[in-house]
């Protein structure tokens, strides 16, 4: 235990240096070329937008698929509110709270985006359902680097992946190029577990973060079996609608933690900054 936990900490300051972080994103950009390089475009399909329940009650298209976006609306507003407050979460960094922000805004816009683009799925409005949910995303990923690694290395990764969530956007619309965009549902799923595993918690309840990343992937699971999960429940629920419940319990689950959570690791780098900030 003692041997891993220097591991961790020679490995922290590593990555704290500014010719090591700048290594370290010259890394992550050459993976992402050869990632590129080596995988074949991916276009959009008519029939991503043929889920299995696709009925209609009273009036409202697709009724079941929309309806289930609004657990987003419900915890991402409060979310932002508590967030915004500073008195009831376990947030002691402006870093943080930036990155919580941006994620329980994202969370609620997914509401909205869902609902806008089940109503009628298409090409067109699909960029409203991916836009806040790559940007809950790169949230996410921004706000474990502030909490495990450095917060100033944190907010330079939460505004890298903002910009880079724009430019997979711009390059799916300009040329019907979903690789960027799918790179957001599947790096969350392996960098989270990832960073918990080899940094050491600043909070405690960090085994939420686990219960979150479970979740997801269930989700995802529940995407691709949207037609055998409708079937198995006899056409009461498809598995899409399954899929937006779940992801709706990843920012539940992380709002419980917030809530119970306090620093555990009082890190030296912390300390020889300001106080917290009061919000």
């Amino acid at each position: 235990m003692r041997w891993a936990w220097d591991q961790q900490q020679q490995l922290l300051l590593l990555l704290r240096g500014r010719e090591n972080r700048g290594r370290v994103w010259a890394g992550a950009i050459l993976l992402w070329l050869l990632l590129m390089l080596a995988t074949p475009r991916i276009s959009h399909s008519h029939a991503f937008h043929l889920f299995a329940d696709m009925r209609n009650f009273l009036g409202v298209p697709n009724t079941l698929n929309v309806l289930t976006t609004f657990p987003f609306l419900l915890v991402g507003v409060p979310g932002l509110v508590l967030c915004l407050s500073g008195c009831c979460f376990g947030i002691s960094l402006r870093g943080e709270m930036w990155g919580w922000a941006f994620f329980y805004a994202a969370t609620a816009t997914a509401a909205f985006g869902s609902a806008y683009y089940h109503l009628r799925p298409d090409d067109d409005r699909v960029v409203w359902d991916k836009l806040p949910m790559m940007t809950s995303a790169a949230s996410l990923l921004s706000i474990l680097v502030i909490e495990r690694i450095d917060e100033r290395m944190g907010i330079s990764c939460l505004s890298s992946l903002i910009t880079l969530v724009l430019v997979s956007i711009a390059c799916e619309r300009t040329f019907d190029d979903l690789r960027l965009c799918m790179m957001f549902h599947i790096v969350p799923c392996i960098a989270i577990p990832a960073m918990i595993f080899l940094f050491p918690p600043k909070y405690t309840h960090s085994r939420f973060w686990f219960c979150a990343t479970g979740f997801y992937l269930l989700a995802r699971f529940e995407a691709i079996a949207d037609k055998k999960i409708y079937s198995a429940s006899r056409y009461i629920i498809s598995g899409h609608s399954l899929e937006h419940l779940c992801l709706a319990m990843v920012p539940i689950i992380l709002t419980v933690m917030l809530w119970f959570r306090s620093i555990k690791i009082a890190r030296l780098v912390d300390r020889m900054k300001k106080p917290p900030v009061r919000w």
